[in-house]
Formats: C-alpha cells, structure tokens, sequence
C-alpha cells in the first residue's frame, strides 16, 4: 500500500481507485501535441488547426468536442512540470503501431508552421524514447509527415 501511495504521489501511478478512461488518452495525445506546438514559441493557428485536425482524425471528433479536449490538455500541460504521466498513459493504452502513429502526429504540428527547430526536432526524440518508438520507425513517421 505505501509503494503504491508512494507511486502517486511521485506521479508514476493513477490515484488510488481511478480507472483509466477514453478521455486520460486523449488528453494525454492532446498534451503532447500541444508541448510540440509550443516548443518553438510560437504556438500559431497553424498549429493549432494542425491539432485540431489530428485531434479530429485520431479519435472521430468534430470541431464542437475537440475544442474542450484542447482546453483541457492545455490546461493539463500547464499544471504538469513534465511528460512523463503523458507518455505513460500513452504506453499503457497503445500498442506499438498506435505509439508510432502518434509520433507521426507530433511530425506533422512541429511541421505546421513550416519550421522544424532544433528544439521541435529534440523534443520529438525525447517523447519517442519515452513512449519507446524506435528510431527508425521515428524516421519514417518524420517522413510521411513531410509527404502530406
């Protein structure tokens, strides 16, 4: 029991009794491509329409439900000082294949502005790690983005 209060409290574990839910996942995407987004300092509309559309397109919303879901992460990003409870989430409840679809998601609203910073381009390794995508499989997600 003290192992496991210890794992909340440290943020490695859920709170004690909460199940995981469709709405944990998708602000945990959100979160992410948010933190991309903003990576450069300059969260603009394209990036924003950028997410919106992938947001969209991953979990069947319309513009009317994505825009609570980016409200939420955002203000999720905001109370959380790292990616980590993101990137766990993600793990718990993706496969692989999924796991390398959200990197292509990243690709492509680091991409929405035309830029890559070499901070975007950090950023992108660090999460990929996190969420244990492959470098390769990284590299060809890099490149379907591009493509689009």
């Amino acid at each position: 029991m003290i192992a496991r209060m210890l794992e909340y409290l440290s943020g490695r574990a859920a709170p004690i009794g909460a199940a995981a839910s469709a709405d944990d996942l998708e602000i945990a995407v959100a979160a992410l491509l948010i933190e991309a987004a903003r990576m450069d300092d300059d969260f603009d509309e394209a990036e924003r329409a950028a997410i919106g559309r992938l947001l969209g397109e991953k979990f069947g919303h319309g513009p009317e439900q994505v825009a609570p879901l980016v409200a939420a992460a955002e203000a999720a990003v905001a109370r959380s000082t790292q990616m980590f409870p993101f990137t766990r989430e993600i793990c718990a409840r993706l496969d692989y294949k999924a796991r390398v679809r959200i990197i292509e998601m990243l690709w492509r609203v680091a991409y929405a502005d035309g830029v890559l910073s070499p901070d975007e381009d950090a950023l992108l390794r660090r999460i990929a790690g996190l969420i244990h995508v492959e470098d390769r499989d990284r590299g060809f997600a890099r490149q379907r983005a591009l493509k689009e």
